[in-house]
Formats: C-alpha cells, structure tokens, sequence
C-alpha cells in the first residue's frame, strides 16, 4: 500500500491531473451538457466550421439509410479515395479509408483490397449502430482524404498525424501531435499503438514522445527523431483551436486538426471529454497549466484598483 501512496504523491508533485478530477472540475464545471450533441454529431460540426470559417475536409455525401447502399456506385461517384466515418463515433472507431480503386475493389490506405460487397458491408455496419455512440443507429459520412504534409513524411507510417489541441476556458493549455505506426495499422491513434508527441505551445515543435506510455526517441518504422518535429502553420493551429471553442461553448475540449499537404490545417473533431494521455505525451501534468490560465483570466476579469484585489485560488491550485 505504501507504494500506492508514494506514486499518488509522485503524480500530485508532477501537477498531474487524473479522470475524477478532471470529470468534476473541467468537464462538469465548464461543460454544459447541452452542447455535448454538438460535438458528437460530426455533421453538426461540420455546418458550424462553415459558419465560422474554419476549413474541414469536404464531405462528398451522406449515407442514412440502407436502402441508399443499392446506389453505392452512384454515391461515390468518380472519387477514387476518400474517407468513411460514421457521424457518432469515437475514438477512431468505423473510419474506413480509401487511397484507390483497382479491378473492381477498393484500396486501404495499408494496402488491403475491399470489393464492392465488402465496403457496402461496412457502411451497413455504421448505419446500424456498431461505432456509434451508445450503439444507436448511425448515418455514415464519406469525406475527402487528407493528404499527407511532407513535414511528416519521416515520422509517419501509412496514416495522417493530427494534432490534439486542450483547450480550457477557451486557452490552448497543452498540445500534442499524434503520429501513425505500423503497430497501430497506419492509425494516428495512441491506444492502438501510434505515437503521442507533446508539442510547445509557444513554437509548434515536438519536444517529448511516447509510445504505449513509454518514451521512445525515434520512430520505430522510419528510424527517423522525433522531438524536433515542427508542426506546419503552427500560426493558424491555435487561432483555429480557439474559435472552434467559442463556437461550440465548451470550457474544456479536445480539437483536433490535421495538415493538408495543398489546403493546410482543418478541423478534424471535437472532443467534450479529451482524454488525460496528453499528459503523458508531454511529459507534464496539466494542473499548473489549468491554474495559470484561471489566474491569467481571473485577474484580466477584475476591476483596476490601487489596492491589489482579493483573487479567491484556482481549484487546480496546490
């Protein structure tokens, strides 16, 4: 038991926040639940990035029904690559991509082949419910694919990075870049094995990174550093980050952003309930980065005086 206590310690002395309280004092302090829809219906966000100017991959068109799978070939049209998601998943979960067509199937972005039975099998799986959140009947989203930046071509493998940027009380508090693996199947995804990469705030360049909790110095199918790996237009990253906060009315919220190798940055997701592994990426604990906020924006609230006014403590100080 004794161990238990000496790493509770560990962690309070690191400024590491945990999932209670990080339910209690981000998600149910700052996070009405009545925006929650918003953020978990990708098409509903998708309308409001165009409302506020934030690019967003195109969607090509919208499956809803499955009878509308009959017309498969006439939905997809001519593209030849593109992205399936479903419009409530999570997590990564149902994200289909397609990088080409060749006798009659459809290309993975890993190289495996889909034939046409295949892919509509999958878009009947997303409309009945299998990604979505709480398991209800979906609508299936087909998208344009991202293409790959050439700042990432050596620390990625067969995927798209994205960043994730924390936002609390509308301020960017930490950032990370999450890089594909071969482990985690060409997935910029932490808990499949990709690559979580803190990133500083101040330049957009990586400086901690870590895969499966443990820091790793290279990428492990490229061989090529990672820390020092700088994000492009680092200068539109946050501006975006912060208007998609305010847009949506969450104090506490995960946006993510990929970089377009022609169009640049554009929203991903957002997410209502970010995840703490961010933490771990950076090599920080995001207490002290929550508390300096709240004081930054408590004391820029209070009204001028000759006498220093009175600042009740953030709840993430101490």
């Amino acid at each position: 038991m004794l161990w238990l206590l000496t790493a509770a310690r560990r962690l309070k002395q690191l400024g590491v926040i945990g999932m209670n309280r990080r339910n209690a004092a981000c998600i149910l302090d700052h996070n009405p639940r009545a925006r929650f829809p918003l953020v978990d219906d990708k098409l509903r966000m998708h309308a409001l990035c165009d409302e506020i100017g934030v690019p967003t991959p195109r969607v090509y068109t919208v499956v809803a029904s499955h009878s509308e799978l009959r017309r498969l070939p006439e939905l997809l049209g001519k593209h030849d690559d593109f992205v399936i998601k479903p419009n409530r998943g999570s997590a990564g979960r149902g994200v289909l991509v397609i990088v080409g067509r060749a006798g009659g199937c459809f290309i993975r972005h890993n190289g495996e082949r889909l034939s046409a039975d295949a892919l509509r099998q999958h878009l009947s799986d997303v409309l009945s419910g299998m990604y979505s959140l709480g398991g209800r009947p979906d609508r299936a989203i087909v998208q344009q694919r991202v293409r790959l930046h050439p700042a990432f071509a050596a620390v990625a493998h067969k995927g798209i990075p994205d960043v994730r940027v924390v936002l609390y009380r509308g301020e960017p508090a930490m950032a990370m870049l999450r890089l594909p693996t071969k482990e985690s199947g060409g997935r910029a995804n932490l808990h499949q094995g990709g690559i979580g990469a803190g990133v500083d705030l101040q330049r957009g360049v990586a400086h901690h990174a870590v895969q499966r909790d443990r820091s790793v110095s290279v990428h492990p199918d490229t061989g090529r550093p990672l820390v020092g790996t700088a994000v492009p237009y680092w200068d539109e990253v946050l501006p975006m980050s912060r208007r998609v906060a305010a847009a949506v009315g969450l104090g506490y919220l995960g946006v993510d952003v990929v970089i377009d190798a022609e169009q640049g940055p554009m929203l991903l997701e957002a997410n209502a309930r970010p995840g703490l592994a961010i933490q771990i990426a950076n090599g920080h604990g995001l207490l002290p980065r929550l508390a300096a906020i709240d004081t930054r924006l408590d004391a820029a609230a209070e009204p001028q005086s000759l006498h220093a006014p009175f600042r009740a403590p953030s709840r993430f100080e101490g």
